[in-house]
């Protein structure tokens, strides 16, 4: 039985209370904010609160984490909702799903800023290490949740005190501005933070986790130094390793594996979420709602390490043989084993395998009958870990926000768009496709930039797809207008495509050359303004309640 004592911690500090004296001479209902943040114990209750921001879930009882795929290019949500909306390019300021990042994400904030506004006489009787320490792991959570503001918006109003209503009528601070913050308060909190904590203390911050996050910031703006710099600092931190098991990472079996930097955490009975639900297949008891589409399957390569239109090894009959085995690790594909049933979606198959039994058993297929089984075909199996079949609105699977397979990228990234290539580039992207569960060719010396901008693109796909990263990278690369619009596809349902897909240089499949592209299952047609659908629109209530903020352009 897993413990997460920290869980249970920030259960605890979830309205910013503690058990301390204070609470038998004032009211019961609530701290006063006369009399709160007086002690070491209300201190540390505080700072823990500012955690539960991690817990949000937009939409559906699921993650943010993993919604925001459904967002992007390789994955849909088929509940009539909108974050629907939001991927089909429609989306307006009066969209549910991207209002609740804007109230969510500076709830959070003003959390962070409440407690520093009050911290400065708790210097003289909480310990200077501890002190600094607590305030460093809140400045970096502020940081993170402008970490997303900023990107999803592009600029928002900058606020690091409390500010009353009468004087809440702020302007818009610009992206640039709002990255100058980030990576300010991430260098002010890195000196103060562990380099590790103890099991009670999973899932706070530590040096690491900052140190990943300024590389991903700076990495995202386009800073190339302060991304090389982040990333070779935690690097040289000595305190992560790949897992040699990719798929085992996304499962409770690799909830402590040194790869994982910082997660946010689960417990049952305290918090829970509903990915099951979302990801597993009908005949397992899910409802397969959020879901990878053709796209994302047809972009990885042979283990040749060929693109599958370049490849000798693919066989237009027998697609998912001889292919990168995170494709396998990442999607559930047909003829696989999922939650002990042979998964199949062809038609024609009303029966499979259940291996739940001994000896197994032919049962009624679902996902070839039932009319909402998975629209494109596959299903999501990171996260879908078999252990929670029969309780899939009660998963404490920890979802990881950081890990080092992220963090060589983003440093082989930005030594290649920086031009400072050598063999650290190569080492970087070569450890994450050859650990031993992958075991991808290497990536051979003397690759143009171009050519290792390509490399680093399609890697990025296959390593992260399915964990909340895809929608910042096609944004940032400035291809979201050349990916998102059009139809959004699915398995041909009776049989398979008759020729490799075009595959270009950023790993995007084209169908123009495939003679039966047209009996491809078409989800939905998707739209993408260039001029409005890189950022989201702020929400309508915030243009009436602060005149003073202008809404993106075009919404």
């Amino acid at each position: 039985m897993k413990t997460k004592f920290n869980v249970i911690i920030l259960a605890f500090g979830l309205n910013l209370v503690s058990c301390s004296d204070y609470l038998d001479r004032y009211p019961l209902d609530s701290p006063s904010d006369e009399t709160f943040l007086r002690t070491e114990a209300e201190f540390e209750a505080a700072v823990t609160g500012c955690y539960n921001t991690l817990w949000f879930k937009p939409i559906d009882n699921g993650s943010f984490l993993l919604t925001l795929e459904c967002a992007s290019d390789i994955g849909w949500d088929r509940n009539v909702s909108d974050l629907q909306i939001l991927g089909q390019g429609a989306a307006t300021p009066d969209n549910t799903y991207t209002g609740n990042f804007w109230n969510t994400l500076y709830r959070g904030i003003g959390r962070v800023n409440y407690i520093l506004s009050k911290a400065e006489p708790l210097a003289e009787i909480v310990p200077t290490e501890k002190y600094n320490r607590l305030l460093a792991e809140i400045r970096f959570l502020r940081a993170y949740y402008y970490f997303y503001l900023n990107e999803l918006y592009g600029g928002v109003p900058l606020l690091t005190t409390p500010v009353p209503l009468s004087e809440a009528v702020l302007p818009r601070s610009s992206k640039a501005e709002l990255t100058d913050f980030i990576l300010a308060e991430l260098d002010a909190a890195v000196p103060n933070l562990p380099i590790q904590t103890d099991a009670a203390n999973r899932g706070r911050v530590t040096r690491g986790a900052a140190l990943a996050l300024k590389s991903r910031v700076a990495l995202y703006a386009g800073r190339w130094p302060e991304a090389i710099s982040a990333a070779q600092a935690v690097m040289d931190l000595g305190q992560y390793h790949l897992h040699e098991n990719f798929g085992e990472l996304f499962s409770y079996a690799g909830q402590t594996s040194s790869e994982i930097i910082m997660s946010i955490q689960f417990l049952k009975g305290v918090m829970v979420h509903s990915t099951p639900r979302h990801f597993f297949s009908r005949i397992a008891l899910g409802h397969s709602n959020k879901i990878p589409v053709q796209t994302l399957v047809d972009s990885y390569e042979c283990t040749d390490g060929l693109s599958i239109d370049r490849s000798p090894l693919f066989d237009p009959a027998h697609p998912f043989a001889n292919r990168d085995p995170r494709l396998g690790y990442t999607v559930v594909l047909p003829q696989s084993v999922f939650v002990g049933y042979v998964f199949e979606t062809h038609p024609d198959s009303l029966q499979t395998w259940n291996y739940n039994f001994d000896p197994p058993r032919r049962v009624q297929n679902e996902e070839a009958t039932h009319a909402y089984a998975t629209f494109s075909g596959y299903l999501w199996r990171k996260y879908a870990d078999p252990a929670d079949y029969g309780d899939i609105d009660n998963s404490d699977l920890n979802l990881i926000m950081f890990r080092y397979a992220e963090v060589l990228l983003n440093y082989a990234e930005a030594k290649i768009e920086q031009g400072s290539i050598d063999q650290s580039v190569y080492d970087a992207i070569n450890a994450v496709r050859q650990r031993p569960s992958v075991n991808m060719p290497p990536i051979t010396p003397g690759k143009t930039q171009a050519e290792l901008r390509s490399i680093i693109r399609k890697e990025r796909k296959y390593e992260l797809a399915g964990e909340g990263i895809r929608l910042f990278d096609i944004r940032r690369w400035n291809i979201a207008h050349e990916v998102m619009p059009g139809d959004l596809l699915g398995r041909i349902r009776n049989s398979f495509l008759s020729d490799a897909p075009r595959i270009d240089e950023n790993g995007t499949p084209h169908y123009d050359n495939v003679a039966n592209a047209a009996q491809m299952r078409v989800i939905e047609r998707r739209q993408f303004r260039q001029d409005r659908d890189y950022v989201w629109p702020i929400r309508r209530l915030e243009l009436e309640t602060n005149p003073a903020i202008e809404q993106n352009p075009n919404y």
